[in-house]
């Protein structure tokens, strides 16, 4: 069944056009998650869904009813609709259960009592029932969320629109947050969902839309997009999500800046923070410690790359480096052999003219 028609959907500003061509039909139980690199128009169209930002062209149809028409009562389309916003939207002067509760009474007309009871049903369902009499200030940017996405719930939408849910949240908050929508995908709720945890994108999905060049660039099934993409941008894409590369050319290299991006890449798979602190320190013991302080100045070249198996959920750390035959695990510090021995699976080294050593984490 078609809840949602989309049709030749373009969005232009001044100076861009991020929607240049939008054709797609989301039907009832889809659950879409929207992806791609910043300023390919993700956010834009789901804001164009609910009339957020008004489409420059092009149509959209939700339940039979043509949004686009300037006839439409959007107020009355938005209750069927509900948006959960990455700054989370609260209303500060209000305590969490009157947060849930309000609209359903105001908009809906639904008798106070029974919105206010359900309204404790739904903050029970995302563990935060015994919040209901305090206010936004007083809760976590994760808990914040989850009484958002229970505000929506409350007006029984047809399909729930998530803006980067995550995006504003401390990485050990984002857990909580995706554990809720994970729950919600379960029970059959339709859900379009821009992200950037790829992890989350290929397990809840039954959908998946790569945005790029103006529009939805690729889609297919999590397994199509993820695994066989046809199309280059969305290969490429896809591949740095799960691999993140750094070159060390001088003595003088920003090595704090790549340990620094091992963690940026470790939270956008959802990597556990024990993994991801692992790789971190291995990667200073070997290379820090042990490959550079045996490369003369003109022979420095070590190229690291760390890659993640979604597959298995595990990370391969792999250095190549030139020089002489040289293996840290058994001719480096004994002290930096014993460190890497406990925090990898396994290691390797060989060399065919040039080194390479892979460092596995599970």
């Amino acid at each position: 069944m078609c809840l949602i028609k989309i049709e030749h959907l373009k969005k232009s500003y001044p100076n861009v056009t991020p929607l240049e061509d939008v054709t797609v039909n989301i039907n009832k139980g889809d659950i879409i998650s929207v992806i791609g690199p910043s300023g390919t128009g993700k956010s834009t169209l789901l804001r164009c869904l609910n009339r957020l930002e008004e489409p420059t062209g092009g149509t959209i149809t939700v339940g039979g009813e043509v949004i686009t028409d300037p006839k439409c009562d959007i107020s009355k389309v938005r209750c069927k609709m509900g948006m959960v916003f990455q700054s989370f939207n609260l209303f500060s002067n209000l305590n969490i259960i009157d947060n849930v509760a309000s609209a359903p009474i105001d908009l809906m007309k639904i008798p106070r009592k029974q919105a206010y009871s359900e309204g404790m049903e739904l903050l029970r369902r995302v563990g935060l029932a015994e919040k209901a009499y305090s206010f936004p200030e007083e809760l976590s940017g994760g808990q914040k969320q989850r009484v958002a996405i229970a505000r929506a719930i409350a007006m029984k939408p047809d399909i729930l629109l998530f803006d980067e849910p995550t995006s504003a949240l401390d990485p050990t908050m984002v857990s909580e947050v995706l554990s809720v929508i994970r729950s919600l995908a379960k029970e059959g709720m339709t859900m379009m969902i821009v992200t950037h945890e790829m992890k989350f994108a290929r397990d809840v999905s039954t959908r998946v839309f790569y945005m790029d060049e103006g529009g939805i660039y690729e889609e297919g099934t999590p397994e199509q997009i993820f695994d066989s993409p046809k199309k280059d941008k969305t290969r490429i894409f896809i591949n740095r999500s799960k691999q993140v590369t750094f070159d060390v050319t001088s003595r003088d290299a920003d090595l704090v800046g790549f340990v620094s991006s091992i963690e940026d890449f470790g939270r956008k798979n959802l990597l556990t923070p024990k993994m991801i602190r692992n790789i971190q320190l291995s990667f200073e013991e070997l290379v820090v410690q042990n490959i550079l302080p045996e490369l003369d100045d003109n022979d420095i070249s070590v190229k690291t790359s760390v890659e993640y198996s979604e597959t298995n959920s595990c990370a391969k750390m792999i250095i190549t480096y030139g020089g002489k035959c040289y293996d840290p695990f058994t001719e480096g510090d004994s002290i930096s052999s014993s460190i890497i021995g406990r925090l990898a699976e396994k290691t390797i080294h060989r060399f065919d003219g040039v080194n390479t050593i892979e460092v596995s984490f599970v």
